[in-house]
Protein backbone atom coordinates (compact mmCIF):
# COMPACT_ATOMS: atom_id res chain seq x y z
CA UNK A 1 0.00 0.00 0.00
CA UNK A 2 1.35 3.45 -0.85
CA UNK A 3 1.98 5.87 1.99
CA UNK A 4 0.19 9.17 1.40
CA UNK A 5 0.45 11.17 4.63
CA UNK A 6 2.85 9.92 7.34
CA UNK A 7 5.29 7.05 7.76
CA UNK A 8 7.04 5.91 10.94
CA UNK A 9 10.80 5.38 11.17
CA UNK A 10 10.39 1.61 11.48
CA UNK A 11 8.09 1.49 8.45
CA UNK A 12 10.63 3.42 6.41
CA UNK A 13 13.54 1.27 7.62
CA UNK A 14 11.68 -1.82 6.41
CA UNK A 15 11.41 -0.34 2.90
CA UNK A 16 14.98 0.87 2.37
CA UNK A 17 15.59 -1.95 -0.12
CA UNK A 18 12.64 -1.02 -2.35
CA UNK A 19 13.70 -0.10 -5.88
CA UNK A 20 10.78 2.30 -6.29
CA UNK A 21 11.59 4.41 -3.24
CA UNK A 22 13.12 7.90 -3.16
CA UNK A 23 13.93 9.60 0.15
CA UNK A 24 14.39 13.36 0.22
CA UNK A 25 16.10 15.21 3.08
CA UNK A 26 14.44 18.63 3.41
CA UNK A 27 16.27 19.97 6.46
CA UNK A 28 16.45 23.76 6.47
CA UNK A 29 16.85 26.78 8.72
CA UNK A 30 15.54 30.17 7.60
CA UNK A 31 18.24 31.95 9.57
CA UNK A 32 21.02 29.73 8.20
CA UNK A 33 20.08 28.72 4.64
CA UNK A 34 23.12 26.46 4.16
CA UNK A 35 22.71 24.61 7.46
CA UNK A 36 20.49 21.89 6.00
CA UNK A 37 22.95 21.04 3.26
CA UNK A 38 25.79 20.91 5.82
CA UNK A 39 23.74 18.72 8.16
CA UNK A 40 22.89 16.40 5.27
CA UNK A 41 26.57 16.06 4.39
CA UNK A 42 27.46 15.07 7.94
CA UNK A 43 24.78 12.39 8.30
CA UNK A 44 21.50 11.38 6.65
CA UNK A 45 19.08 8.50 6.24
CA UNK A 46 20.55 5.93 3.84
CA UNK A 47 19.70 6.63 0.17
CA UNK A 48 18.46 10.15 0.94
CA UNK A 49 18.98 13.00 -1.52
CA UNK A 50 18.95 16.62 -0.43
CA UNK A 51 16.39 19.29 -1.37
CA UNK A 52 17.09 22.93 -0.54
CA UNK A 53 13.99 24.99 0.26
CA UNK A 54 15.16 28.10 -1.60
CA UNK A 55 16.68 26.43 -4.65
CA UNK A 56 14.79 23.14 -5.08
CA UNK A 57 11.36 23.61 -3.51
CA UNK A 58 10.68 27.24 -4.48
CA UNK A 59 10.85 29.49 -7.48
CA UNK A 60 12.89 32.67 -7.60
CA UNK A 61 11.20 35.48 -5.67
CA UNK A 62 10.43 38.76 -7.43
CA UNK A 63 9.19 42.17 -6.25
CA UNK A 64 5.59 40.96 -6.64
CA UNK A 65 5.88 37.51 -5.03
CA UNK A 66 6.35 36.18 -1.54
CA UNK A 67 9.62 34.81 -0.19
CA UNK A 68 9.04 31.26 -1.43
CA UNK A 69 6.91 31.29 -4.59
CA UNK A 70 5.92 28.00 -6.12
CA UNK A 71 8.54 26.62 -8.50
CA UNK A 72 7.72 26.68 -12.23
CA UNK A 73 5.95 23.42 -13.02
CA UNK A 74 8.27 22.25 -15.79
CA UNK A 75 11.38 23.04 -13.75
CA UNK A 76 10.00 21.17 -10.75
CA UNK A 77 9.02 18.21 -12.90
CA UNK A 78 12.52 18.05 -14.39
CA UNK A 79 14.05 18.16 -10.92
CA UNK A 80 11.79 15.39 -9.65
CA UNK A 81 12.73 13.26 -12.64
CA UNK A 82 16.42 13.86 -11.97
CA UNK A 83 15.82 12.67 -8.42
CA UNK A 84 14.50 9.40 -9.84
CA UNK A 85 10.81 10.06 -9.27
CA UNK A 86 8.10 8.91 -11.63
CA UNK A 87 4.54 7.68 -11.18
CA UNK A 88 5.70 4.34 -9.74
CA UNK A 89 7.88 5.79 -7.01
CA UNK A 90 7.03 6.15 -3.34
CA UNK A 91 8.54 9.38 -2.05
CA UNK A 92 9.39 9.94 1.60
CA UNK A 93 10.28 13.44 2.77
CA UNK A 94 11.86 14.28 6.11
CA UNK A 95 13.47 17.19 7.90
CA UNK A 96 15.04 17.77 11.29
CA UNK A 97 11.93 17.02 13.34
CA UNK A 98 8.37 18.32 13.04
CA UNK A 99 7.95 18.27 9.26
CA UNK A 100 7.72 21.99 8.61
CA UNK A 101 9.88 21.74 5.47
CA UNK A 102 9.15 18.15 4.51
CA UNK A 103 5.46 19.04 4.28
CA UNK A 104 6.32 21.55 1.56
CA UNK A 105 7.64 18.75 -0.68
CA UNK A 106 4.64 16.60 0.28
CA UNK A 107 2.29 19.34 -0.90
CA UNK A 108 4.26 20.11 -4.07
CA UNK A 109 4.06 16.50 -5.17
CA UNK A 110 0.35 16.31 -4.40
CA UNK A 111 -0.17 19.53 -6.37
CA UNK A 112 1.61 17.97 -9.34
CA UNK A 113 -0.57 14.86 -9.20
CA UNK A 114 1.71 12.46 -7.32
CA UNK A 115 -0.17 10.89 -4.39
CA UNK A 116 2.52 8.41 -3.31
CA UNK A 117 4.35 10.76 -0.97
CA UNK A 118 4.56 10.77 2.82
CA UNK A 119 6.40 12.65 5.55
CA UNK A 120 8.57 10.83 8.08
CA UNK A 121 6.75 11.39 11.36
CA UNK A 122 9.16 13.06 13.77
CA UNK A 123 11.82 13.53 11.11
CA UNK A 124 15.46 12.66 11.53
CA UNK A 125 15.18 13.12 15.29
CA UNK A 126 12.66 10.25 15.45
CA UNK A 127 14.83 8.11 13.16
CA UNK A 128 17.80 8.57 15.49
CA UNK A 129 15.67 8.01 18.59
CA UNK A 130 14.86 4.56 17.19
CA UNK A 131 18.58 3.81 16.90
CA UNK A 132 18.38 3.52 13.11
CA UNK A 133 21.53 3.99 10.99
CA UNK A 134 22.83 7.13 9.33
CA UNK A 135 24.86 7.33 6.15
CA UNK A 136 27.96 9.44 6.83
CA UNK A 137 29.88 8.81 3.63
CA UNK A 138 31.22 12.04 2.07
CA UNK A 139 29.03 13.82 -0.47
CA UNK A 140 30.17 16.16 -3.26
CA UNK A 141 30.48 19.81 -2.27
CA UNK A 142 28.13 21.22 -4.90
CA UNK A 143 26.61 24.64 -5.30
CA UNK A 144 22.81 24.92 -4.88
CA UNK A 145 22.22 25.53 -8.59
CA UNK A 146 23.89 22.23 -9.54
CA UNK A 147 22.42 20.07 -6.80
CA UNK A 148 19.77 18.49 -9.03
CA UNK A 149 22.43 17.20 -11.46
CA UNK A 150 24.44 15.87 -8.52
CA UNK A 151 21.36 14.10 -7.16
CA UNK A 152 20.75 12.45 -10.52
CA UNK A 153 24.27 11.08 -10.55
CA UNK A 154 23.92 9.72 -7.02
CA UNK A 155 20.43 8.24 -7.32
CA UNK A 156 20.43 4.50 -6.53
CA UNK A 157 20.59 2.66 -9.82
CA UNK A 158 22.13 5.70 -11.52
CA UNK A 159 19.12 6.52 -13.71
CA UNK A 160 16.89 9.55 -13.79
CA UNK A 161 13.23 8.96 -14.59
CA UNK A 162 10.53 10.98 -16.31
CA UNK A 163 8.09 12.80 -14.06
CA UNK A 164 4.94 13.84 -15.89
CA UNK A 165 3.23 16.63 -13.92
CA UNK A 166 -0.52 16.75 -13.67
CA UNK A 167 -1.00 20.04 -11.80
CA UNK A 168 -4.21 20.53 -9.90
CA UNK A 169 -4.82 24.26 -10.24
CA UNK A 170 -7.76 24.19 -7.83
CA UNK A 171 -5.36 23.41 -4.96
CA UNK A 172 -3.86 26.92 -5.16
CA UNK A 173 -5.29 30.34 -4.40
CA UNK A 174 -3.57 33.37 -5.91
CA UNK A 175 -3.37 36.83 -4.40
CA UNK A 176 -5.87 38.49 -6.80
CA UNK A 177 -8.46 35.82 -5.99
CA UNK A 178 -7.91 36.09 -2.25
CA UNK A 179 -7.97 39.88 -2.35
CA UNK A 180 -11.33 39.76 -4.12
CA UNK A 181 -12.68 37.33 -1.51
CA UNK A 182 -11.53 39.56 1.35
CA UNK A 183 -12.98 42.72 -0.17
CA UNK A 184 -16.27 40.92 -0.92
CA UNK A 185 -16.59 40.05 2.76
CA UNK A 186 -16.64 36.29 2.26
CA UNK A 187 -14.24 35.69 5.16
CA UNK A 188 -16.25 37.96 7.42
CA UNK A 189 -19.47 36.12 6.53
CA UNK A 190 -17.90 32.73 7.17
CA UNK A 191 -18.35 31.47 3.62
CA UNK A 192 -14.64 30.68 3.67
CA UNK A 193 -12.01 30.42 6.37
CA UNK A 194 -8.42 31.59 5.97
CA UNK A 195 -6.15 29.57 8.28
CA UNK A 196 -2.80 31.19 9.16
CA UNK A 197 -0.12 28.73 10.33
CA UNK A 198 2.27 31.31 11.80
CA UNK A 199 2.95 31.60 15.51
CA UNK A 200 0.37 33.47 17.57
CA UNK A 201 2.64 36.46 18.21
CA UNK A 202 3.47 36.92 14.54
CA UNK A 203 -0.18 36.52 13.58
CA UNK A 204 -1.12 39.19 16.10
CA UNK A 205 1.55 41.52 14.74
CA UNK A 206 3.48 41.68 18.03
CA UNK A 207 6.74 39.95 17.11
CA UNK A 208 7.44 40.07 13.37
CA UNK A 209 11.11 39.22 12.82
CA UNK A 210 10.98 37.92 9.24
CA UNK A 211 8.73 40.14 7.11
CA UNK A 212 8.83 43.96 6.93
CA UNK A 213 5.16 44.40 7.85
CA UNK A 214 3.47 42.87 10.90
CA UNK A 215 -0.07 41.61 11.28
CA UNK A 216 -2.49 39.35 9.43
CA UNK A 217 -5.09 39.39 6.69
CA UNK A 218 -8.45 40.65 7.98
CA UNK A 219 -10.75 37.75 8.84
CA UNK A 220 -7.97 35.14 9.04
CA UNK A 221 -7.87 32.66 11.92
CA UNK A 222 -4.70 31.51 13.59
CA UNK A 223 -3.76 27.82 13.73
CA UNK A 224 0.00 27.60 14.44
CA UNK A 225 1.54 24.61 12.68
CA UNK A 226 3.49 23.81 15.85
CA UNK A 227 0.18 22.82 17.48
CA UNK A 228 -0.07 19.88 15.05
CA UNK A 229 2.79 18.01 16.74
CA UNK A 230 3.77 16.95 20.24
CA UNK A 231 6.93 17.89 22.15
CA UNK A 232 8.90 15.26 20.21
CA UNK A 233 7.82 16.69 16.85
CA UNK A 234 5.45 13.82 16.02
CA UNK A 235 2.00 14.49 14.65
CA UNK A 236 -0.85 14.28 17.10
CA UNK A 237 -3.39 11.54 16.57
CA UNK A 238 -6.20 11.85 14.05
CA UNK A 239 -8.89 12.55 16.66
CA UNK A 240 -6.91 15.31 18.38
CA UNK A 241 -6.07 16.99 15.11
CA UNK A 242 -9.67 16.78 13.96
CA UNK A 243 -10.89 18.32 17.22
CA UNK A 244 -8.39 21.17 17.07
CA UNK A 245 -9.13 22.03 13.46
CA UNK A 246 -12.86 21.90 14.17
CA UNK A 247 -12.35 24.78 16.61
CA UNK A 248 -10.48 26.75 13.96
CA UNK A 249 -12.92 26.03 11.14
CA UNK A 250 -16.00 26.74 13.31
CA UNK A 251 -18.34 24.76 11.08
CA UNK A 252 -16.85 25.78 7.74
CA UNK A 253 -16.25 22.65 5.63
CA UNK A 254 -12.58 21.83 4.94
CA UNK A 255 -12.97 22.35 1.19
CA UNK A 256 -13.82 25.98 1.99
CA UNK A 257 -10.57 26.46 3.94
CA UNK A 258 -7.49 28.24 2.61
CA UNK A 259 -4.20 27.77 4.44
CA UNK A 260 -1.44 30.35 4.53
CA UNK A 261 1.62 31.33 6.59
CA UNK A 262 4.57 33.66 6.06
CA UNK A 263 5.65 32.38 2.65
CA UNK A 264 3.61 29.28 1.80
CA UNK A 265 5.85 26.73 3.53
CA UNK A 266 4.48 25.93 6.99
CA UNK A 267 0.94 26.33 5.63
CA UNK A 268 1.62 22.98 3.97
CA UNK A 269 2.07 21.52 7.46
CA UNK A 270 -1.48 22.58 8.34
CA UNK A 271 -2.67 21.04 5.08
CA UNK A 272 -0.90 17.77 5.88
CA UNK A 273 -2.33 17.76 9.40
CA UNK A 274 -5.81 18.33 8.01
CA UNK A 275 -5.29 15.41 5.62
CA UNK A 276 -4.20 13.20 8.53
CA UNK A 277 -7.38 14.28 10.33
CA UNK A 278 -9.51 13.33 7.34
CA UNK A 279 -10.26 16.96 6.51
CA UNK A 280 -9.57 17.06 2.79
CA UNK A 281 -9.49 19.52 -0.10
CA UNK A 282 -8.36 22.66 1.72
CA UNK A 283 -6.34 24.96 -0.53
CA UNK A 284 -3.02 26.77 -0.24
CA UNK A 285 -2.53 30.52 -0.53
CA UNK A 286 0.93 30.06 -1.96
CA UNK A 287 2.08 33.69 -1.77
CA UNK A 288 0.95 34.02 1.84
CA UNK A 289 1.72 36.99 4.09
CA UNK A 290 5.03 37.93 2.42
CA UNK A 291 3.24 38.36 -0.92
CA UNK A 292 0.12 39.98 0.50
CA UNK A 293 2.16 42.85 1.98
CA UNK A 294 3.93 43.64 -1.30
CA UNK A 295 1.09 46.04 -2.08
CA UNK A 296 0.47 48.56 0.73
CA UNK A 297 -3.10 49.03 -0.53
CA UNK A 298 -4.07 45.55 0.62
CA UNK A 299 -5.78 45.57 4.03
CA UNK A 300 -4.05 44.23 7.13
CA UNK A 301 -5.07 43.79 10.75
CA UNK A 302 -3.13 43.79 14.03
CA UNK A 303 -4.31 42.72 17.45
CA UNK A 304 -4.10 45.21 20.30
CA UNK A 305 -1.23 44.56 22.69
Amino acid sequence: MPQTTLITPRQLAARLGDADLVIIDCRFDLARPQWGREAYASGRIPRALYAHLDHDLSGKPSPSTGRHPLPPIEEMAARLGQWGIDAQVQVIAYDQSAGAYAARLWWLLRWLGHAKVAVLDGGLAAWQAEGLPLDTTPVPDVQPESQADSHARRHPGGNARRFDPRPEAEMVVGTPELEALVRAGQLARGDLVLVDARSADRFAGHNETIDPVAGHIPGARNHPFTDNVDAAGRFRDRGTLRERFAKTLEGVPPDAAICMCGSGVTACHDLLAMEVAGLKEARLYAGSWSEWIRDPKRPISRDAE
